[in-house]
């Protein structure tokens, strides 16, 4: 079974910063692209930022400039930096994952559980 466990969320004030961490483990071969995405309330799931396995980056226009999203493929770990934070950005932010796996030999989307961001003064 594979899964991944978000962390790093919380209460901060408009312009300040997070790091979001998410940890992908189990029995996983490889995984291909990772990425972020949030949820605010009211509103549908939306794509934050992605990578691939390679290291090329994609990002919603709203957090182009002030999100880094980078992966450590040793840890099978995906970070997103989020600097000059504003309340827009007020979300559940959900870890994704496509993560080849043994037992059998398959592909599989993965989202983790979820980590709450609030932007507020």
């Amino acid at each position: 079974q594979v899964q991944l466990v978000e962390s790093g969320g919380g209460l901060v004030q408009p312009g300040g910063s997070l790091r979001l961490s998410c940890v992908a483990s189990g029995s996983i071969l490889r995984i291909n692209t990772m990425g972020w995405y949030r949820q605010a309330p009211g509103s549908q799931r939306e794509l934050v930022a992605t990578i691939s396995s390679g290291g090329i980056t994609n990002y919603a226009d709203s957090v182009k400039g002030r999100f880094t999203i980078s992966r450590d493929n040793a840890k099978n770990t995906v970070y997103l930096l989020m600097n000059t934070l504003k309340p827009e950005d007020t979300a559940v932010y959900y870890c994704n994952a496509a993560v080849w796996v043994t037992g059998p030999y398959r592909r599989l989307d993965i989202w983790g559980q979820g980590t709450l961001v609030t932007v507020s003064s």
